[in-house]
């Protein structure tokens, strides 16, 4: 039995046996609300945005966006409406989703107040240390929302890629960053921001310390079973992009790192923000990553038209050049 819930769905194909028309594009938005299926691997809800004139059997690309609800909660339903907002309204996402005309999959995950610790929106070492089943490598359980989307996606005639793109901002985008580390062959290209400036390194020590994840791969095989694949990662297309005035450095806060972690990005890497992104950036570009960098100037911890028509710019270039 599928768990699906259509809020929003506008018959997408059909064709008129009187006058032959055959529509080739999805007729108006459509918000639909896949539930749970611990059967098929995921323990969480997700949302799933398909936009007006989304294409019919041809292959496009799906955009995943990890949700970030800003602040703990214990109810799922906090989290779930800031994802539905996320993929319908307000974000970088659901624009670049609007404009490109491809599917958008927000993942319903939980932020507990009862854990405040275990910053689950950004991927951390204590969410991928966590074996409780609900939780349990929530990377693998997005990975198989994406299997279930894509196999819903094809029921509507939509043909999406084997690999997707990523897009984040703020906690988001150190999900998506971390993400792409453990699955860098998953991933057609990826856009972040305002990431507190703290890239995860391709490292495993610096300055003789050791980088443990998230901050670097030391012990990138003890924590996800893999060891990290620096070629797959090197050839992903990403655009990452800070604010010149933003200020917001979760790295001084407990629930992003331990005392031991923030020494040693404060000593090693960089004390705040800006200095930490030029820092990574050099890092980046000294291993011939794909990627583009670029600092918007008196923008703070916040996204702009300009930082909006960028990412959409760049994922576009990926669509055309595939």
């Amino acid at each position: 039995m599928r768990h699906i819930l259509f809020l929003i769905f506008a018959c997408a194909y059909f064709a008129s046996t009187a006058q032959h028309v055959e529509i080739k594009s999805i007729k108006s938005d459509s918000l639909i609300i896949v539930t749970k299926n611990p059967e098929k691997g995921f323990y969480h809800d997700y949302i799933l945005f398909v936009p007006k004139g989304t294409p019919l059997n041809k292959k496009i690309f799906l955009l995943v966006e990890p949700n970030n609800t800003g602040k703990t909660s214990d109810r799922i339903e906090v989290h779930k409406q800031y994802a539905i907002d996320l993929a319908s309204v307000s974000s970088v996402g659901n624009n670049v989703s609007t404009e490109l005309k491809i599917p958008l999959l927000v993942p319903v995950f939980p932020r507990p107040v009862s854990q405040p610790l275990m910053y689950t929106h950004a991927l951390d070492r204590d969410i991928m240390l966590e074996r409780t089943i609900l939780l349990n490598r929530i990377d693998l359980q997005l990975l198989e929302m994406i299997n279930d989307a894509r196999n819903i996606l094809l029921s509507m005639d939509i043909i999406v890629d084997p690999k997707f793109f990523m897009n984040g901002f703020s906690a988001s985008a150190t999900f998506t960053n971390r993400f792409s580390y453990i699955h860098p062959d998953k991933i057609k290209a990826l856009a972040i921001g305002g990431f507190n400036g703290k890239l995860m390194l391709p490292q495993n020590e610096i300055n003789n310390i050791k980088l443990d994840y998230p901050i670097g791969t030391n012990d990138f095989k003890k924590i996800t079973g893999d060891n990290f694949n620096i070629e797959a990662f090197r050839k992903i297309p990403q655009f990452i992009y800070m604010g010149k005035s933003d200020e917001n450095d979760a790295v001084q806060f407990d629930d992003a790192y331990n005392d031991n972690e923030r020494k040693i990005i404060n000593d090693n890497i960089g004390s705040n923000v800006q200095v930490r992104y030029l820092e990574c950036q050099k890092i980046y570009l000294k291993n011939n990553f794909y990627a583009t960098f670029k600092t918007y100037e008196n923008v703070g911890h916040w996204t702009t038209s300009a930082v909006n028509l960028d990412v959409i710019k760049f994922f576009l270039k990926q669509m055309n050049e595939h």
